[in-house]
């Protein structure tokens, strides 16, 4: 803290809804906070007004029910006084099963609580390059600008620094169709699941393994033992032309006048490799090189590969089928897919402008950048995707700032929450980091001790101990 020369003990970077929960938090703590927000000088291309908390997409904060990771996660912070939360509640409109907010009103209410706020200055200009206050915290959203791009990068590595976002789909373990799908590694190698080229190329060298046959009633208990990497959905010829088909003729949701569509080749969306010919995605994510299926002993036409998005291998990520289908027509399409015929969709694909480093090789315990000590993270930067998700980073980041501050031990959420989640995904090692919503998969799974519970059951019992760990949490702080 450079107290001789400022008069705040912290500096936050960013308007959104990250940089006024942080700050909102660290003044409710008792720090001085000055939020810098370059509106109304400059605007980003998304931006419509000169309020705080601006809404620039969807008024909606998605599902409320506690069934809902994001529903947890609402709750959480409701439970915990997250400012987003309270004026979401405020400001909030008919919308079914979601939490949904008139967006002005919730706009004007955040601006108003941040600027009423005794401990907290609101300045007006950009910030071109890092601060050199410390500490600091930066919030400053997707469309970071470019200046403070860059500086960051020069800071952490221009190879940690990414501008376009591409994700692909994840599943609920429970609902693929397991006698349908087997689990092996490409020519039953498992070290390329790290994104390591090496082992990659080590496994293209290798002869085919023999198939090897096996019981079909022992199928679905081998593939939740099995130690291989990925599960394989096999594809035969008419299935493969069909799936491709359907990937060609799809809605798309179409580019935001702001987002120059730039692809780059190692993450193109499988519907814009589909259209560069019938067979691109057979030679390329779906080859099915090295493989052999157990139940034909042979090799499929085609392949789509799911990867465990968290150690316990209740979550599966769609391996290279990030996409820009409509989230309708993402359901659809990848319900094509042999064993995801019933499949659950926890996260859909996207791919969009996205500013944001990569978390687990450069944030410590308290999303401190460690090239860069005092130097803060939050929202959309930091890796998370979503409203809720951003003000969730901006309230975690916040408390455990303070707790720095206060020179306490530092006491995160616990890993059974839902705000503990946010630290998980920040914290999880990727072959290629990509932002998340919150999902069921960043949670702590539950005691085996408990028994095997069905998939509502499951997700309730999490929830209510998630509340239990939250209250307490909160609690001790």
């Amino acid at each position: 803290m450079n107290g001789a020369e400022s008069p705040h003990d912290v500096v936050v970077v960013g308007g959104g809804l990250a940089g006024c929960e942080a700050a909102y938090q660290l003044a409710q703590r008792g720090l001085r906070v000055r939020l810098v927000e370059m509106k109304p000088h400059k605007r980003t291309p998304a931006q419509t007004s000169d309020r705080l908390a601006e809404l620039v997409c969807s008024n909606s904060l998605r599902g409320a029910a506690l069934s809902n990771a994001v529903g947890l996660l609402k709750e959480e912070l409701r439970r915990a006084g997250s400012l987003a939360l309270r004026c979401a509640d405020e400001t909030s409109v008919p919308a079914g099963g979601a939490l949904a907010v008139d967006r002005e009103r919730f706009a004007e209410a955040m601006t108003r609580a941040i600027e009423a706020h005794p401990r907290i200055t609101v300045e007006h200009r950009e910030v071109t390059e890092i601060p050199a206050e410390r500490p600091v915290i930066l919030a400053t959203g997707p469309l970071t600008s470019d200046a403070l791009a860059a500086s960051l990068a020069a800071a952490v590595g221009a190879e940690h620094l990414a501008y376009y976002d591409a994700i692909a789909p994840i599943v609920s373990a429970d609902s693929i169709d397991w006698s349908r799908v087997w689990k092996q590694s490409r020519y039953g190698k498992g070290g390329a699941v790290r994104g390591d080229r090496a082992a990659q190329r080590e496994q293209a060298a290798q002869p085919e393994r023999a198939a090897q046959p096996e019981d079909a009633a022992d199928r679905r208990d081998d593939a939740e033992a099995g130690d291989e990497a990925y599960v394989n959905c096999p594809f035969d010829e008419a299935q493969y032309k069909a799936f491709v088909q359907a990937l060609v003729a799809s809605e798309k949701v179409e580019a935001r006048a702001f987002e120059e569509v730039r692809y780059f080749e190692g993450c193109l969306p499988c519907e814009v490799m589909a259209t560069r010919g019938e067979q691109t995605l057979a030679f390329g994510p779906m080859k099915p090189v090295g493989l052999t299926d157990p139940r034909t002993g042979r090799r499929p036409y085609a392949v789509l590969q799911l990867r465990p998005e968290d150690e316990a291998a209740t979550a599966y990520n769609l391996v290279g089928f990030q996409t820009r289908m409509k989230f309708a027509e993402q359901l659809r399409v990848f319900r094509m897919v042999p064993g995801l015929e019933e499949a659950e969709f926890l996260r859909m694909g996207s791919v969009h402008r996205n500013t944001f480093v990569d978390a687990p090789a450069l944030l410590g315990p308290a999303m401190e950048l460690r090239a860069l000590p005092g130097v803060h993270l939050a929202g959309q930067i930091s890796g998370v995707e979503g409203y809720v998700e951003s003000a969730a980073a901006g309230f975690v980041c916040a408390i455990l700032l303070a707790q720095q501050l206060r020179n306490e031990p530092l006491r995160p959420p616990p890993p059974t929450t839902a705000l503990g989640g946010i630290l998980t995904h920040l914290g999880r090692k990727q072959p290629t980091y990509q932002p998340s919503n919150i999902t069921w998969a960043h949670i702590a799974p539950l005691d085996p001790a408990q028994g095997k519970l069905r998939k509502r059951a499951r997700y309730e019992a999490m929830a209510e101990r998630a509340l239990r760990d939250v209250d307490a949490w909160r609690a001790s702080l």
